[in-house]
Order: C-alpha cells, then sequence, then structure tokens
C-alpha cells in the first residue's frame, strides 16, 4: 500500500516580502497619528496588533493532501474543517499537469467558479505550477496543487486501477 502525504503553506518570499512591505505605510501613519497624541497607547497597541494579524492570516492556511487505497483526500485549512475525500470510484481520470495559476484560475487559494475556472473547474493550490488535475464522473473538475511531482505520479499510477471507466 503506498501512501502520499503533502503539507504546503504560503511561504514564498515574494509573498513574505510584499506583506512587510504593505504593513510599512499603515504603520507609519499610526505612528504619527501616535505621535501627536490624536489616539493614546491601548488603541496604539491594539490597531498595530491587528495589522500585523491581518497581514499575517495568510500564513495560517495550509493545505493537507492524502493519496491512499480509499481515495485522494484534501483539505485547505482555514476553509476545510476537515479532510474531503474522492472516492477512486467518483474519478474518471486522475493525472500530473503543468498549469498556470493565474491565466487558468486567477491565482492561488481556493479557485472555484471564478472568471478564470468556469473551464477549468476548482483548484486548490498555495504555489508553484503542478497540481494532480482530477476529472470527475459528475463532470467536475479539481486540481490539487503539489510541489511533490513524481512522488504524486508514483503514487497516482499505483491507484490507475481502482478508476474505472463508465
Amino acid at each position: 500500500m503506498k501512501v502520499f502525504k503533502e503539507e504546503q503553506r504560503f511561504t514564498q518570499t515574494w509573498l513574505i516580502t510584499l506583506m512587510a512591505i504593505s504593513l510599512i505605510v499603515p504603520l507609519i501613519l499610526i505612528g504619527k497619528e501616535f505621535a501627536t497624541g490624536k489616539i493614546q497607547i491601548p488603541q496604539f497597541i491594539g490597531i498595530i496588533c491587528l495589522l500585523v494579524f491581518a497581514s499575517g492570516f495568510i500564513f495560517f492556511f495550509k493545505l493537507i493532501t492524502r493519496i491512499d487505497e480509499i481515495g485522494i483526500h484534501y483539505q485547505f485549512i482555514p476553509f476545510h474543517l476537515r479532510l474531503k475525500t474522492i472516492k477512486w470510484s467518483e474519478i474518471s481520470k486522475a493525472y500530473i499537469r503543468k498549469y498556470d495559476a493565474l491565466s487558468e484560475y486567477g491565482g492561488w487559494g481556493l479557485k472555484s467558479k471564478t472568471l478564470w475556472s468556469k473551464q477549468q473547474g476548482k483548484a486548490i493550490n498555495v504555489s508553484g505550477d503542478i497540481g494532480i488535475q482530477l476529472e470527475l464522473k459528475n463532470g467536475k473538475k479539481l486540481l490539487i496543487g503539489t510541489r511533490q511531482e513524481s512522488n504524486a505520479k508514483l503514487v497516482l499510477d499505483t491507484y490507475q486501477h481502482k478508476i474505472t471507466q463508465l
């Protein structure tokens, strides 16, 4: 029995840099307000904490993927409270493919029924350009991003016989 497990987070250097830079202007403005006495210490501390939490919230997101003999399981925290399972019997095709997150899905994250993804279906991705493409028997499509292309392909190949064509 082969099992594929992967956890991904938004940890790209460009994203961390962008978030840090986007904090500079609000922090300067709040600092000026505090220096002129327009806001008090408790308000100042509260606003700073809120800004840091709001800009850092994206780093709490986590994509969990598991492929085993039952099917393909995924969870995108904080949107999914538990693993969602797609059984092999529900899948008509499962393969690894290269994709363009911006042009095909409008970016990274949980993308569904937007201007971009009507043809491609739903995408759950954190980074990169490689994904596990699922075509379901009900006509829906789901792309789950992966950074472990060769491991995912190896395990998918192991369970291809469980995908029955109807």
